[in-house]
């Protein structure tokens, strides 16, 4: 009798466990994912540590896209400045698929200046916000008439005065018209460099005084242009390609996005994915490393 009541209390003892393992692996199959780890830095970086990370995640950078560069067509300061004030709120594929009109109707800031702008606005309809960037464009045209003889000026603190321009405005400016560096804090320059934790700040300009202190000046220009181009075809403000990033050894934020490397292939944007850019008349590098031609307006 006592073997069989010791046989018996062991059973359900081991049936208990059996519903127990069985409960535990139902509650881990139920449980959500979580993403891998991130192989990036900690909290607790010195600034050494920080200024060797973010100046090896440019080199990356710089071999990743050796093609960088402005993705507003232009041919000269004037339409520089013209086309990235109309690039607010808007891309850079619709500003450049809309200034060859307005450049080809008003090519210099005279002919801007004299302009009809009820002419302007049709022409400017397509980049959004049109009624407000007519008095823009042809404010900062007569001002460059009246101020600075038709000539866009070459100095931050005079194109700043211009109409519809600010620190972002001037610094693509005079980094890409003028070869004089600047950060160019836009979107995509934000989000990254907080994802990859080189500033905690919000603001444009404390952006550019944190970041800027971690290169030398004469990189800043580039640095920018490696920067925006990484989020607009990688770094995805939704939903990052994670699995497919050059750098992600060196990213605190990865796993925010997908990391398997199949799936996230299929995020790439651009030439990286296949898929036409954002300039009409883009540089030959970019062309030769399979970049396409963004389609004129209204093609297709």
């Amino acid at each position: 009798m006592k073997k069989a009541a010791a046989k018996k209390a062991a059973g359900k003892k081991a049936a208990a466990a059996r519903t127990t393992e069985t409960a535990a692996t139902a509650e881990t199959a139920a449980a959500p994912s979580k993403p891998p780890k991130s192989p990036g830095p900690s909290r607790s970086e010195s600034r050494t540590a920080l200024v060797r990370r973010a100046r090896r995640i440019n080199r990356e950078l710089a071999e990743v896209y050796p093609y960088a560069h402005p993705e507003l067509d232009f041919e000269n300061p004037f339409q520089l400045v013209v086309a990235t004030v109309l690039s607010a709120q808007t891309t850079d594929l619709r500003v450049n698929q809309t200034t060859p009109g307005l450049f080809a109707k008003y090519p210099t800031p005279e002919d801007l200046a004299a302009a009809d702008p009820e002419e302007v606005e049709e022409i400017l309809r397509p980049t959004g916000f049109f009624r407000a960037k007519t008095r823009s464009v042809i404010g900062l045209s007569k001002a460059l008439v009246e101020q600075f003889d038709g000539e866009v000026p070459g100095r931050l603190e005079d194109l700043v005065k211009l109409p519809g321009v600010g620190r972002k405005t001037a610094f693509v400016v005079l980094g890409n018209a003028f070869g004089r560096p600047g950060i160019t804090v836009d979107t995509h320059f934000q989000r990254l460099v907080r994802r990859w934790r080189w500033t905690e700040e919000s603001e444009p300009d404390k952006i550019e005084t944190a970041v800027g202190s971690l290169f030398p000046k004469s990189e800043w220009t580039m640095l920018s242009h490696h920067v925006i181009f990484h989020g607009r075809r990688i770094c995805h403000a939704r939903k990052p390609a994670c699995g497919a990033c050059p750098i992600a050894p060196l990213c605190p934020a990865y796993g925010e996005g997908e990391t398997d490397p199949e799936k996230a292939k299929k995020l790439l944007k651009y030439e990286k994915g296949g898929f036409p850019g954002q300039r009409l008349n883009p540089p030959q590098a970019y062309l030769d490393a399979g970049g396409r031609p963004a389609p004129p307006l209204g093609a297709g």
